[in-house]
């Protein structure tokens, strides 16, 4: 079949949804589909436009067998609530002249955040006469609600209502998680027409290695106990815990934190290292794709991280990649919400107070003086990413939905090359 995808986020963006849609549209090409996608051009996470695309309308890519149509974006570095606003409109305009330049399509799957996309997906699929699917990765506007992002009434309303819009007419809805069907049924939307396929990682690439590697050696971490966090640093993380937390064990010389994120936020998070005195803090920028295996390896605790007042229903795509790395976990997180059900369900991890330095200093202590404890959860961790997060299970889902919303049944003869030599590209996210 021929699948259309509307995805704000693309390769060669490194964290968030970028590498989960590219692999997904990757995937679909091997499994005998095409697949052409509607993105905008690269900028996350330095919300910049990339150099290589600067000054351009449009650009048509072809990778992987995937068409990529980019179109132009107004952005800023420094967004306020007018400004993120224009950035959607502006790619709500530009991408509509590329979604025409192609073949029809059988069915569109249209990521969500950002919002205001549905509309130009939703008529698309009113011309095309396609159903489209909406694959909601965060529940806007409520997220931004809850840590202060969004305040104008009027703008809560708008969004509201456009979200609204977005659930009645989406043929299907895709959620990563069972806390978002439950907010979205609370919502009024019909349980019948959501399913729940989580976000995945692929378990061959990402595997328990040896901890004592390359990546390790050039960053002078060798003979260290390594508690790592890695990915997007936002508004509902606050990795400031972190960093006090790094400096209630800065009395134990083994014991060294590594924050691998956007160099922006690591400018905040070096002050706030030197304001509490945590020398025993390694900032790093992103780390390209082909190093992810070795970083994660390295790592003997690896970090989830929200704030308490983050909306109970968000899944960090982190927690995936940590599980099938084989090591164990710390959530501080809420105790009421999704990222920790996942971690207790797991087994692979423990959670503890979120936004409480202390708590999360004694989870990493209790790690570092009990590697049989620390073993035994890397292990369940990476058993329960074998059996719920591997891609070849998410593409198959992918795939039964697309068929069920055209009214086909899936090809009996489809064989293809297997999906468990596929190369992953994604990074750890959100």
């Amino acid at each position: 079949m021929h699948i259309l995808i509307y995805s704000y986020n693309y390769y060669p963006e490194p964290i968030g949804i970028a590498p989960l849609i590219t692999e997904l549209a990757e995937g679909l090409v091997t499994r005998g589909h095409q697949v052409r996608v509607i993105t905008g051009m690269p900028n996350y996470p330095q919300r910049e436009i990339y150099k290589e695309y600067q000054g351009k309308w449009y650009v048509t890519e072809k990778k992987n067998g995937v068409t990529i149509q980019r179109s132009y974006l107004r952005i800023k570095s420094k967004p306020n609530l007018i400004d993120r606003l224009l950035l959607e409109l502006s790619f709500i305009f530009t991408s509509l002249p590329q979604a025409f330049r192609g073949k029809r399509p059988d069915v569109i799957l249209l990521t969500v955040p950002p919002l205001l996309v549905s509309l130009p997906a939703t008529l698309l699929g009113r011309l095309y006469g396609c159903p489209v699917v909406l694959n909601v990765q965060d529940i806007l506007p409520e997220a931004a609600i809850r840590v202060g992002l969004m305040t104008n009434k009027r703008m809560i309303q708008f969004c509201e209502a456009i979200e609204k819009f977005a659930y009645r007419y989406a043929t299907k809805i895709s959620v990563i998680a069972d806390g978002f069907l439950e907010n979205l049924v609370k919502k009024g939307v019909n349980p019948q027409k959501m399913v729940c396929i989580p976000n995945w990682v692929d378990v061959n690439f990402i595997r328990p290695l040896n901890k004592n590697n390359s990546w390790r050696s050039n960053h002078r971490l060798n003979g260290k106990f390594v508690v790592m966090y890695s990915g997007n640093i936002a508004l509902t993380q606050g990795l400031e815990t972190v960093v006090a937390a790094a400096a209630c064990l800065r009395h134990i010389p083994d014991i060294s934190f590594v924050i691998a994120g956007e160099s922006k936020a690591l400018e905040r998070l070096q002050k706030h290292c030197l304001a509490c005195g945590a020398d025993n803090v390694l900032l790093l920028p992103l780390q390209p794709r082909e190093k992810l295996p070795q970083m994660l390896a390295t790592a003997d605790v690896g970090l989830i991280v929200q704030k308490s007042n983050v909306i109970s229903f968000n899944m960090p795509s982190k927690i995936p990649l940590l599980l099938a790395a084989g090591r164990p976990v710390v959530g501080s997180v809420p105790d009421n919400g999704t990222a920790a059900k996942v971690i207790a369900e797991s087994g692979g991890g423990l959670i503890v107070e979120p936004e409480s330095p202390e708590a999360l200093a004694a989870a990493v202590l209790e790690l570092y003086n009990n590697a049989d404890l620390a073993a035994k959860l890397g292990h369940q961790g990476r058993q329960f990413a074998l059996e719920k997060f591997a891609f070849e299970q998410a593409i198959e889902s992918y795939e039964d939905l697309f068929f069920d919303v055209i009214g086909q049944r899936r090809p009996t003869l489809d064989k293809t090359e297997p999906l468990s030599e596929q190369k992953s590209i994604v990074d750890v996210s959100r």
